[in-house]
């Protein structure tokens, strides 16, 4: 099958022709009669197949009729990254170059005057990120009113990021009457759920099963006996083979990302950083320098695990193992695209085999293992060995930090060496203690305390509320309004009924307060 036999147009089947594309993936094959019929569409596809030109299409068709409203966007892209955003703003800029549509990207990071003035003349495409978006519509800069067509890219990393609260208000704003279309590599069940809530008697469309790899990215599992050090040393050699041209390094925290990238730095290779802390323009400025080849190596973190399509990419490696098994998938889709054959190699520590069984579970079949000159490997017991041991020393180190901090504690509470005690007064209660006991920690014993006055420990239960009546009695009379002479002591008038206030004076009026 040919592009020219889905029912798109002559213009965008031209500017198809220019990218070089002449046949469509499967989902792009299934998917597009789909969209042009105006149905909801639920697409799950192996990242790199097309996802993105399986709506992109359809879109310039459908509205290069009609005209834009100003802050009235015709149709809505909600992605969960801004790479993302900004690579789907791209296949628009592509595919639509001979249709007068125009479009705006809403991502942070970026000038919100520059986005004001775009959706104030009025845009056919809004892309945007589900902050930015929410953003400017509590502005009032935006208004959804007229959104026809709803597609929601990556659906299940949406659902990782914590977005679906955003996505649900979002989808409230909008009209009822609209097509929706769900797109993602994976679907678990709780995007099901939500495509369920949003869509209406969609045509589901699964080019691939779920959950699975490229069959052009050839994988391989590196056992890695040691800590980090020993990892990124393992590390190091791969990177030094010749086969190796451009390659995106994954890590799974932030922090790992700048640790992987000095290391490498320092041992002189051409590596750049990416991950969620660093400004937009960085990012941006990051992104073009890898795709232009002129930085080799990009150790980044999940913000780079979707939606980027940079052909040029001949190895993943991921230096961690994720901790949710189907980013596994996502990472090692950046590699081997569109029918290219690409390498994507994982470093795994004993302490990562929980994540590594999850991965291999996801894909039901065992990543061939790899062996590596200079690395030492580990076993699955050796793995589980870890784990349990793990797990039992966390328990006891805590208990011991525990008793140390006790420790601390009742030694701070102790007094120093020649610090005399103030003697304090003796209540009921301690009147039967006349002396002091050493501690366990064996410090000196501790003056007998002052005796209380004998009225106080021979009073009678009758006798307690009457001194405790006549102490609140009198404890008005100590404070009161300013004096006529207006400086000194206030005077302490009673509360009574000739107060103002009468009865129900507050009782803060009665605090005495000192005037300078």
């Amino acid at each position: 099958m040919k592009f020219t036999d889905i029912g798109l147009s002559q213009e965008v089947l031209k500017a198809v022709e220019d990218a070089g594309y002449t046949e469509p993936t499967p989902i792009q094959a299934q998917a597009i009669p789909y969209v042009l019929m105006g149905r909801d569409v639920l697409g799950c596809a192996q990242t790199g197949t097309g996802k993105t030109a399986s709506f992109t299409l359809p879109m310039i068709d459908i509205l290069a009729s009609g005209r834009a409203r100003a802050r009235m966007p015709r149709s809505l892209i909600v992605c969960p990254t801004r790479e993302l955003a900004a690579q789907v703003s791209q296949n628009f800029e592509t595919y639509g170059k001979y249709n007068k549509l125009s479009m705006a990207l809403l991502i942070g990071g970026s000038s919100l005057t520059d986005q004001e003035k775009r959706l104030d003349r009025g845009v056919d495409v809004l892309i945007a990120t589900p902050g930015r978006l929410l953003d400017l519509f509590e502005r009032g800069k935006i208004l959804l009113a007229d959104v026809k067509i709803l597609v929601i890219d990556e659906a299940d990393r949406m659902l990782d990021m914590g977005f679906i609260p955003d996505v649900e208000r979002i989808v409230g704003l909008l009209p009822k009457i609209r097509q929706t279309l769900f797109f993602s590599a994976t679907m678990p069940p709780e995007v099901r759920r939500l495509a369920d809530a949003f869509l209406m008697n969609p045509k589901e469309i699964s080019a691939s099963p779920q959950s699975t790899a490229a069959e052009t990215v050839q994988q391989s599992l590196v056992r890695v006996r040691g800590d980090q050090k020993d990892k990124r040393a393992a590390l190091r050699t791969l990177l030094r083979r010749d086969e190796v041209t451009s390659a995106l390094i994954f890590c799974n925290r932030k922090k790992d990302v700048d640790i992987v990238f000095k290391s490498l730095r320092r041992h002189d290779f051409s590596v750049a950083a990416l991950h969620g802390d660093m400004a937009q323009p960085v990012r941006v400025e990051t992104l073009e320098r890898f795709k232009n080849g002129e930085v080799r190596l990009l150790v980044c973190s999940d913000v780079a695990a979707r939606g980027l399509d940079i052909p040029k990419v001949s190895h993943v490696f991921n230096f961690d193992v994720p901790i949710n098994a189907e980013d596994y998938v996502h990472r090692i889709g950046r590699t081997g695209r569109a029918g290219r054959s690409g390498i994507a190699i994982a470093l795994a520590l004993p302490e990562e085999m929980k994540a590594l069984k999850a991965v291999t579970e996801m894909l039901g079949r065992d990543i061939p293992e790899m062996e590596l000159e200079g690395v030492e490997p580990w076993d699955d017991s050796e793995g589980e060995a870890h784990a349990s041991g793990r797990r039992r020393g966390g328990r006891r180190r805590d208990g011991d930090r525990g008793r140390a901090a006790g420790g601390r504690k009742r030694q701070a509470a102790q007094p120093d060496a020649g610090e005399r005690r103030r003697p304090e007064p003796k209540t009921a209660r301690g009147a039967a203690h006349d002396t002091a006991e050493p501690d366990a920690a064996g410090s000196a014993p501790q003056e007998a305390p002052v005796e209380a006055p004998v009225e106080a420990l021979e009073e009678t239960p009758e006798e307690a509320p009457a001194k405790s009546s006549r102490r609140e009695q009198a404890k008005p009379q100590k404070s009161g309004a300013k004096s006529e002479g207006g400086r000194g002591r206030r005077s302490q008038p009673a509360k009574s009924q000739d107060h103002p206030f009468g009865e129900h004076a507050p009782a803060f009026l009665f605090k005495s307060v000192k005037v300078a």
